[in-house]
């Protein structure tokens, strides 16, 4: 999911009240109405946009499952990537490999992040989702839980309709509205969308080079560092100080080389670049150095086990061998993480919504409480640490 601008937010706050997320549906959709033809939309190219809207409850049951993101990070790995999506990618990575050279060359973005992308949203353009756009756009903004996300796409979506680039009756993909081989929401098709097979239009649907020039185009503007890693594996040295991990510790690699943190490939590929030291399942599972471009995946999709495999998988298809998984103490799961969140949520600690989701406010709390009670502060919840609290 992308962030929103503060002056999104505002303009949100002035929208009419008949037109707010949770009035009727008829009458929300009349205040959108009523809020394009304010815009400057034609009314008859707004009742024509409008005409085939409706709510589709399939979506918010999609968006109310979302379990997957509950998988620690090699499980989670181990189910996204076959040999089957290795091969398939280096094919595609061959079979495009003009459009590869543009992009790296025009926006700095290598090639296996591109194929990691496309690999994990559709299966290489093979499954793009079947939601009706529209529907699934209008749905979530009348929903209430995050209108400020979902409404500006609406309008997005318009525009895109007055340029011939969207039917609303049947331009379909994800259930979050994301549309294309990569998966893109209609204001970063608009903002970024790049027609790279050069006949007049942006089809992320069908087109490969659009579809991967516009993703290369957008994390450029999301803040990719041209020609930069993000992400290496590493080995840790026995006694490390693990309170050092996390996004939150950055030092130059070459610092954490001099803490004794050594590439599995042998060599930094930027010794002088910031990176922080990131274990997924604790001191005992894998180890990764992330550079500054490991940040940019969070604009992206803001999952932390989603983002590390990505990046992972992104340096697999460059040639990076299979991570070291160690032997990782069990995690929690279910109803045992969320009785870990009640616990840290009573010591006062802020962990959101009670989820059993390992996000970033839990992580902190763990970390807390692990410094607390002398345990490793690794920022992996345990049945031990689950029985000490």
């Amino acid at each position: 999911m992308r962030f929103i601008s503060i002056l999104t937010a505002l303009s949100l706050m002035a929208t009419p009240l008949h037109a707010a997320c949770g009035a009727s549906f008829p009458a929300f959709l009349a205040g959108l109405k009523d809020e394009a033809i304010a815009k400057g939309h034609a009314p008859a190219t707004v009742e024509a946009f409008f005409a085939s809207a409706r709510q589709d409850p399939k979506v918010l049951r999609a968006d109310r499952a979302q379990g997957v993101f509950q998988r620690p990070f090699v499980d989670f790995s181990r189910r996204l990537i076959s040999q089957n999506r290795i091969d398939r990618g280096r094919q595609n990575a061959q079979r495009y490999d003009v459009v590869f050279d543009r992009i790296e060359r025009e926006f700095g973005v290598s090639r296996g992040v591109l194929l990691a992308f496309w690999a994990f949203e559709t299966d290489y353009g093979s499954f793009q989702g079947d939601f009706n756009t529209l529907n699934a756009l209008v749905t979530l903004s009348h929903d209430c839980r995050r209108p400020a996300l979902f409404r500006p796409q609406i309008f997005a979506a318009l525009e895109l309709y007055e340029n011939g680039d969207f039917d609303p009756a049947r331009t379909s993909g994800a259930w979050a509205g994301e549309i294309g081989m990569v998966q893109m929401l209609p204001r970063d098709i608009l903002e970024n969308g790049v027609d790279g097979d050069g006949d007049g239009h942006v089809y992320l649907k069908t087109s490969a080079p659009d579809a991967l020039m516009s993703g290369g185009k957008m994390l450029q503007h999301l803040g990719w560092r041209a020609g930069e890693p993000w992400l290496e594996e590493v080995r840790m040295p026995e006694g490390f100080d693990w309170s050092l991990t996390g996004l939150n510790e950055v030092r130059s690699a070459q610092d954490w080389a001099t803490l004794g943190v050594v590439p599995r490939a042998g060599t930094f590929a930027r010794p002088d670049l910031p990176a922080s030291i990131i274990i997924p399942q604790g001191h005992r599972g894998p180890a990764f150095i992330a550079y500054p471009n490991f940040n940019v995946y969070f604009e992206w999709n803001q999952s932390f086990t989603y983002v590390l495999t990505a990046a992972y998988f992104a340096t697999r298809l460059e040639g990076a061998p299979v991570y070291d998984a160690g032997t990782p103490e069990p995690g929690l799961s279910g109803d045992k993480m969320k009785a870990l969140q009640q616990r840290l949520r009573a010591r006062g600690h802020d962990v959101g919504n009670i989820d059993g989701i390992l996000g970033a406010g839990t992580r902190a709390a763990v970390r807390a409480e692990q410094a607390r009670l002398g345990l490793p502060v690794d920022a992996w919840p345990t049945p031990a640490l689950l029985n000490r609290l």
